[in-house]
């Protein structure tokens, strides 16, 4: 089973409708609600692909709430990990920009999700567990999903790590990356994507301009067994502790919004691995590598084509061509 453990909020999107919305705005000024947060969306994609998985938070008693745990369940994921709170729930409004590529600005000043305790261990039929995104900056939940990430490293399951960097809520840059690079050691697939390379290299643009291998070879040498790094439209690739180093191009869709397109990638490989047994992803031949991202390349694809984080279900998914 995954256990998939962060904050659920709620994403509030721009309607692209025309027309007069009254008040002095048009409706594409006006934001509707999407329910969303990394991890969340990693077990809604999991879940819906049909592997067994849990969602392990703090969720408010709100109205909103209700709905993430409804959804949840809908998808097939297990809520019996998840705790309430009566605080709001966290909110994240976001802007698209002229390619649909989705910017945040967070609201999460006493909200339920960051308030979340050290659970002790994980169901004994954990196999994997991925962490990320606010859970892994916002204090005091942060020490809190810190611990069970050591905790499950220490006793042998899939740890998965996607920082997903929001710099808004990194107060403490030089913290920040201090703190990243002291998870390592306890992760065993760091998934993340080409801005969120940059940035936890101070934005000097290494990964880009010096080879992928040589930027991340300090992280892949601290403890994962493989990165993999999402490029947008230039594809995805993994590389490995082994040496392995493998990349698929993305499907081309006609792009809604990139709103969870990362959490999707990140669900489905874990869903492969999960349902194809693998505990230790240093262990995939180069053709299996090339499987997994395509899976996840094909699955993510889905999820832009929609609006709002809308990953697939197994039935949706079709081979590449």
């Amino acid at each position: 089973m995954l256990v998939s453990a962060g904050e659920a909020l709620v994403d509030l999107v721009p309607v692209r409708a025309g027309g007069d919305a009254g008040e002095g705005l048009s409706t594409s000024e006006l934001l509707a609600p999407r329910l969303g947060g990394g991890p969340y969306n990693v077990a809604l994609a999991a879940g819906r692909l049909g592997a067994p998985t849990a969602f392990l938070s703090r969720v408010s008693t709100d109205r909103f709430g209700d709905a993430l745990l409804r959804r949840l369940e809908e998808s097939g994921v297990d809520t019996s990990l998840v705790r309430r709170g009566p605080e709001p729930t966290s909110l994240a409004v976001v802007t698209l920009d002229d390619e649909n590529g989705a910017e945040y600005r967070f609201y999460v000043e006493g909200t339920a999700d960051r308030l979340i305790t050290d659970p002790g261990p994980l169901p004994p039929a954990t196999t994997a567990l991925s962490v990320g995104t606010l859970g892994m900056v916002l204090d005091p939940g942060a020490g809190a999903y810190e611990a069970v990430l050591r905790r499950a490293h220490g006793r042998g399951v899939l740890t998965a790590l996607d920082p997903n960097i929001r710099p808004g809520l990194i107060a403490d840059p030089a913290a920040y990356r201090a703190r990243f690079a002291s998870w390592l050691p306890s992760v065993r697939l760091l998934k993340l994507s080409i801005e969120d390379a940059d940035w936890l290299t101070c934005g000097s643009g290494s990964v880009r301009t010096a080879g992928v291998r040589a930027a991340l070879r300090p992280w892949l040498d601290a403890g994962p067994a493989a990165v993999v790094l999402t490029t947008g439209a230039d594809g995805l690739s993994a590389i490995t502790a082994r040496g392995h180093e493998v990349t698929v191009p993305t499907v081309a869709v006609e792009v809604g919004d990139t709103i969870g397109a990362g959490d999707t990638v990140q669900g489905a490989m874990l869903a492969w691995f999960v349902r194809h047994g693998v505990d230790d992803p240093g262990a995939l031949t180069v053709g299996d590598w090339r499987d997994v991202l395509s899976f996840a390349a094909r699955a993510a694809a889905v999820t832009v084509s929609r609006h709002g984080a809308e990953p697939p279900t197994a039935a949706e998914m079709v081979p590449s061509v």
